[in-house]
């Protein structure tokens, strides 16, 4: 003998819900205790719940989401009633969850069982009146309501709705257009059959039009009172089937936007309370439409105007490769003020720019598209870069007053120029942006940059090294209109990459600006090199997307913010063995960049053998570079290579200022503070030297790789 007749011959039948597609599929012997045909059957989930007592329904619920957490079985007395709210018969439930990624699936059996003697020990745990049951239902659908973002999202939670006793299985929500009556939506019915209703006339003898012109509520309890009151529309409702019909006003701050109608297959009377019921689902229901529209206006007024001001990049020019990436922030408006742009300049260069106007509301990006412009015509007429950025920070002071609260930054400001600074953010007061602006000669592969109070760009060299690019920079522009913007000159190789972007793709998820660049730098040197649009998928992916909630930085509170990403390759063939380089200065008013060049010195020989090497030649750049600040006036201007001829590695470092006063051999006391900086060399380097210039001198230093041991460690 079949399971399924063992199972029927005991009264037991078989269910399975399925909690993502809602729907619920019995056997035989299940459909026939919850009162249908005896035959399997699919029904959705509002179909069957109101086949329950909605008491019951209702903390049956918290059984089952209790046994997900717990790992048990769900067991439970339900309930059934028939179509006119009768209870007909008491099953018991069991059913196990079965977990699929976020949602789940109810396994289990449904057996009647005999209904408990009064003062037995045997009583249904189940206790309360329809009352009780209409406000736990009200709660329930005013929560799923208020948590709706989206029209469609409002139509589908109110499809699922089942109401205490006379859950409806048609429903519709009627809007107005003009003069007209249209559809917004529909449930329990077959595709097409809307067709009749999606434009019609306010004039016209339907109930809907009717609710709608009028602001009150229409009850249709049978088809003889349908067809007395509106015999024009009956035949269009006539063909449904239904028995009987609620249509209700939807109103918001006292206009009336549109009706829902509420169709049922059994009789129902309407009482009192049911009316009240039906009413206030219409009230939540009408809030929650007017919402829905609010946000779906505000996310096509941020779609559109992030579309009218951020560019379109073009082909770029021959040899150059160029992707960009814009996200807004998740909050209001979703419009901020990051921006980039690709501009052809004349003699067949071009220039990228990148920014970032205080803020994330309407007036950040309006700014944003008039500093855009200002930015596009002084680079248009032919200026360099430190005078394409002083002409827009005297333009961005002017156009915002030039109200500062003083040099510098104000409480709360960091270089990024999204903090709550001193300068008006949040009373709508002047405002500043941080920017880096860059040109190209596609030829040589030679970029001139200007920065202004924004993250250096990092370049990804052909064997897959990722290096920042130290870049001398000014105040963030529209601060103060006098400030000067020195130019940085770097050479792109074949096969290299640049990044430059927002300090949101740096900071978003927690992270500060130093383990946002460890973040981004795993995923630079795991790149290919080939397809920019899949690298900037996934830095955007890394930083924005559904994993990087679970993968948070050290920081305590996750920050979001508008993210904007620009990447360069310069196309050819890679040079073979090219040499890996960085460069950076350190000013008399910058010595803590002191550490920045120890640690762009480690990034660099990020694979080197010999880890006693490396400390080795961090501590000989450090006092170098020390020595510079405290024996002279001048800056120290750091260059390090690393060079391959054959299997062999070479480092060799140059530290050069404007002094023409040479170092010499000290012979310090044990006590000394100073005077060790050439000894050091002498014992630490394999060669170096001091070579005069024209202005002033360099001090180098070399250090040659030596051989991977088996071990994988440098030799000793």
């Amino acid at each position: 003998m079949r399971t399924e007749d063992v199972l029927a011959a005991i009264a037991t039948g078989l269910w399975r819900w399925d909690n993502a597609s809602g729907i619920v599929t019995l056997d035989a012997e299940a459909a026939r205790l919850l009162g249908l045909p005896a035959e399997p059957a699919r029904l959705t989930e509002a179909a069957v719940r109101s086949r329950f007592h909605p008491v019951d329904w209702n903390e049956v619920d918290g059984v089952v989401h209790l046994a997900i957490v717990e790992g048990t079985l769900a067991e439970a007395r339900l309930r059934i009633m028939d179509d006119r709210g009768r209870v007909i018969r008491t099953v018991r439930s069991r059913s196990k969850p079965l977990l699929q990624g976020g949602d789940y699936q109810l396994v289990g059996t449904l057996q009647e069982v005999a209904e408990a003697q009064p003062g037995t020990a045997a009583r249904t745990p189940v206790t309360g009146d329809w009352r009780r049951s209409r406000e736990a239902f009200l709660l329930d659908a005013g929560r799923a309501l208020a948590e709706a973002r989206s029209t469609a999202e409002v139509l589908r939670v109110a499809a699922s709705l089942s109401m205490p006793g006379f859950s409806p299985d048609g429903l519709a929500v009627f809007g107005v257009a003009g003069d007209r009556l249209t559809i917004i939506g529909h449930h329990g019915h077959s595709t097409g059959d809307e067709g009749p209703f999606s434009s019609m006339s306010l004039d016209t003898d339907y109930p809907a039009a009717e609710v709608t012109r009028t602001g009150r509520a229409i009850y249709l309890p049978s088809p003889q009172e349908y067809l007395r009151r509106f015999p024009v529309t009956w035949p269009l409702a006539r063909r449904f089937g239904r028995q009987s019909w609620a249509y209700l006003p939807l109103i918001v701050a006292g206009r009336t936007m549109g009706a829902w109608m509420a169709a049922f297959k059994h009789p129902v009377a309407f009482t009192p309370d049911e009316r009240s019921v039906l009413t206030t689902v219409a009230r939540m229901l009408a809030q929650a439409l007017a919402r829905a529209g609010v946000a779906e206006s505000e996310r096509e007024l941020s779609l559109g105007l992030q579309r009218t001001m951020m560019p379109v990049l073009g082909p770029g020019l021959p040899g150059l490769q160029v992707a960009a990436r814009y996200v807004p922030t998740g909050g209001g408006l979703q419009v901020g003020g990051d921006w980039y742009d690709m501009i052809q300049l004349p003699g067949g260069r071009m220039a990228l720019v990148i920014g970032d106007v205080q803020g994330h509301d309407v007036r950040a990006a309006g700014l944003m598209g008039q500093l855009r412009i200002a930015l596009r015509a002084y680079a248009s007429e032919g200026h360099r870069p430190d005078a394409v950025l002083s002409r827009a920070s005297r333009f961005l002071y002017g156009i915002t007053d030039g109200e500062a609260d003083g040099p510098g930054y104000g409480p709360g400001y960091g270089p990024d120029g999204d903090g709550p600074a001193g300068r008006g953010a949040e009373d709508g007061g002047p405002r500043f942006a941080t920017c880096l602006y860059m040109e190209i000669d596609p030829v040589t592969g030679t970029l001139d940059i200007a920065r202004a109070g924004h993250p250096d760009p990092a370049v990804r060299m052909t064997d897959g090294t990722v290096l920042l690019r130290p870049t001398a920079g000014g105040l963030p522009l529209g601060i103060d209109p006098d400030t000067d913007y020195p130019t940085t000159r770097l050479t792109l190789e074949p096969g290299e990459t640049l990044m430059m972007c927002t300090d949101g793709l740096l900071e978003t998820g927690g992270h500060d600006l130093d383990s946002g660049w460890e973040r981004l730098r795993a995923l630079l040197e795991e790149h290919d090199g080939k397809s920019l649009e899949e690298l900037a998928d996934r830095l955007v992916e890394a930083v924005h997307g559904p994993g990087s909630h679970h993968t948070t930085g050290p920081l305590a509170d996750r920050r979001e913010d508008d993210i904007a990403v620009l990447l360069l390759s310069r196309q050819g063939p890679a040079v073979p063995q090219a040499p890996r380089r960085t460069m950076m200065t350190v000013a008399q008013a910058e010595q803590q960049r002191i550490a920045a060049a120890r640690q762009h010195l480690r990034q660099l020989l990020h694979d080197w053998n010999d880890e006693e090497q490396v400390d080795s030649a961090v501590l000989m750049v450090s006092e170098m570079v020390t020595n510079v600040l405290i024996h002279t006036d001048g800056d120290a201007l750091v260059v390090a290579e690393v060079t391959c001829s054959g299997e062999a590695r070479r480092l060799r470092v140059e530290v050069s200022d404007a002094s023409d006063e040479l170092p010499h051999k000290r012979h310090p006391g044990e006590m000394a503070s100073s005077g060790r900086g050439l000894m050091l060399m002498e014992m630490l380097a394999h060669a170096w030297g001091v070579d005069p210039r024209g202005q002033g001198k360099s001090i180098w230093f070399e250090l040659n790789e030596p051989p991977e041991s088996p071990n994988g460690n440098g030799a000793a």
